[in-house]
This record gives structure tokens, sequence and C-alpha cells, in this order.
């Protein structure tokens, strides 16, 4: 479908980008190496008159374009990021816009990619009004993966812990299933589904043999498997419920090299602490999403490892994004702070 839903209301300018950036939710996992991207059209006084969200193949603005019946003067459109000014799979989508009698052009974010940048310039030029920087914030939040990957030329990588209240992962004897709740474990599988690829270790699979796909909950990502030890040929990992790739190595370069050389914006991390910590003392998790259930173990494995620092001076600081009770679990999701940005470990 080219329209997410129909709606028939009026929108304020701060509503119709509210909206467009909705949209553009909703094509996370399936859009690499491209943005996420959402669009809404609505007439010069307000009235809805279509939306797209970009979900792979054509873009946000196009979508949208194509689903309205018709396209009245004086229209504006709201878009997530500025309008590509290049040829790549698809057409420039300022071409769309200008042959569409669209009027006015409102975006959130200007593309930070030089070879689609030049979008507004070109627009400008055809005598359409545009306007920039409209719910700036939440529209780079929510594209943060794309955006940390043009920065960083590197895929954006979230761990995933699941922990009891005192930090634990697994009891003293190793058992840790279940920790979470029912909710808590599907709402896991719906971040699978908006993930490109899942990255694991050998040591996680061999313990727990897991098979980490979105359980039906939308499209299941790439799963990656990174370590030397061999595992066995009938894991759950190697199943044809989606591709899987084996990297046989402990360096997290060769990680990183397989995500560009895939185009990969975001990568998820689902292992034990001993692979996220090294990830976290290598400055490569940008994001933890932190599944707390109401109980405690008190003894046990911690959900994190030695961290190598001994002065409170050199703590690694994230930011909370957003807390969220889920069943009977808490869901923290926490952002590399600034400070810990630009200083490492």
């Amino acid at each position: 479908m080219n329209q997410v839903h129909q709606l028939s209301q009026v929108f304020r300018a701060e509503d119709a980008m509210a909206r467009a950036i909705e949209c553009a939710t909703y094509g996370l996992g399936k859009t690499f190496p491209n943005p996420i991207v959402g669009a809404v059209i609505t007439s010069a006084t307000g009235e809805f008159i279509s939306e797209g969200f970009h979900q792979g193949t054509d873009h946000a603005e196009v979508l949208a374009i194509r689903g309205a019946k018709e396209i009245p003067a004086g229209s504006i459109i709201y878009i997530t990021l500025e309008p590509c000014n290049h040829h790549g799979k698809t057409p420039p989508c300022v071409d769309a816009i200008i042959e569409s009698g669209i009027s006015e052009v409102v975006y959130a974010v200007s593309d930070p990619n030089p070879l689609a940048a030049g979008g507004a310039e070109r627009l400008r030029g055809a005598g359409i009004k545009v306007i920039s920087g409209t719910a700036e914030v939440q529209a780079r939040h929510e594209n943060r993966a794309w955006l940390t990957k043009i920065e960083k030329n590197r895929p954006r990588i979230t761990w995933k812990i699941a922990s009891t209240m005192d930090g634990k992962v697994a009891a003293t004897d190793g058992s840790s299933k279940w920790i979470t709740g029912e909710l808590a474990r599907a709402d896991v599988a719906k971040i699978r589904s908006q993930s490109d690829a899942i990255v694991t270790s050998t040591a996680t699979v061999i313990a727990d043999d897991p098979l980490l796909t979105s359980k039906g909950l939308g499209k299941n990502p790439v799963r990656i498997v990174l370590g030397k030890t061999e595992i066995k040929s009938n894991s759950q990992i190697l199943g044809t419920d989606a591709e899987t790739v084996l990297i046989k190595s402990h360096d997290f370069s060769d990680l990183i090299s397989l995500a560009n050389d895939r185009g990969f914006n975001q990568l998820l991390i689902e292992s034990g602490p001993t692979f996220g910590t090294a990830m976290l003392v290598a400055d490569l998790i940008d994001e933890i999403i932190l599944f707390q259930a109401p109980t405690f173990l008190g003894a046990g494995k911690p959900s994190i490892g030695d961290l190598g620092i001994s002065n409170i001076s050199g703590r690694l600081d994230f930011e909370i994004s957003d807390v969220e009770v889920i069943g009977a679990d808490l869901k923290i999701t926490l952002l590399k702070s600034a400070k810990s940005e630009e200083g490492g470990l």
C-alpha cells in the first residue's frame, strides 16, 4: 500500500510533520542502506491528502504523490528528510515533487549525504517554497541509525540486555530462561524486526542455542555469529528462518567491514556480558536497551563485566532516552551521552 491509512482531518504544520515522522518509523529495518523517511501531503489549508513512507523501493515523497487522487494548487508536502537530488536506485525525489505541482516543501533534517544533498536548492530554483528544520530533533532521533552510519562510517550498534533488578543476567548455575516476561520478549522480537542484522557470539550460540528471529512479528534480520569456536551444525541459528553469516574472527573490525559492505544501518547485539562488554570497551556501543525484571538473584552473572574503570571520573555515561513498563518488566533505552562520545572510556 502507498498510504499507511486514510485520515480525514485538518493538520497544523507541527501535526503534519509529527505524522510524517510516525510514518517514517514504519520503515525501520526495511530501507538499508537508505534512511527511513516519511511524507505527508496536505492542502494549503491543512486538509489531509495522502502520505507514504520509504520501505526499500520507492521513496516516501513519490509514494505520497502517487497516493494522492489530486494535488490542488498550494499543496504542501512535509518530509522527515531533505528530498534527494541524485539518481540512485530511483530518480531524484525533487523531480517528482516539481512535476507534481506541490507549492511548498517542509522538511525536518538536511541530508548529510553529499551524494544526495542539494534538494532544497533545486526546489527553490524551481520556484517552490522550502522550509527546513521543522521538528528536527525528533526526526533525527527516529532516523538516528542511518545518521550514525553517515557520521561514523559504521552502523549504529545497540546492545539488548535482559537482567534482574540487581543487574544479573543468569543465576550462579548459568540458568537464565526466562528472566523477563512474555510481553517483554515479544517487544524484543519487534526490535529485531526493526534491525538490519542481529549479532551474537559463538559462545552464546553454544550456551543458549538461540533462534534470533522476529517470531512472526515482522521480517527476520540477517543473523551474524562472531567467533572462532565451531558451533553445532544443527544449531537453530543455522536454520532457514533467516540468512546467517559466520565470521571466524574475534576482531570487531571484521564485523564492521561486513556491515559496511552490506550497507546495514543498525546492528542489534544479543549476546552474553563478555561480548557486549568487549564492544563497550571498544567504544562501539551507541545505545543500550535494558529490560529489567522486578526480581533479584543476589549472586550470579552480572550484565556488564570489567570495563577497566578504577575511578568514578572514568565512568561511561549514557542518557536515559525512554522508560516504559512492559507487562511486569521495565524497558529503559539508554543513548551514549555527549560526554562519553567526546572522551570515550
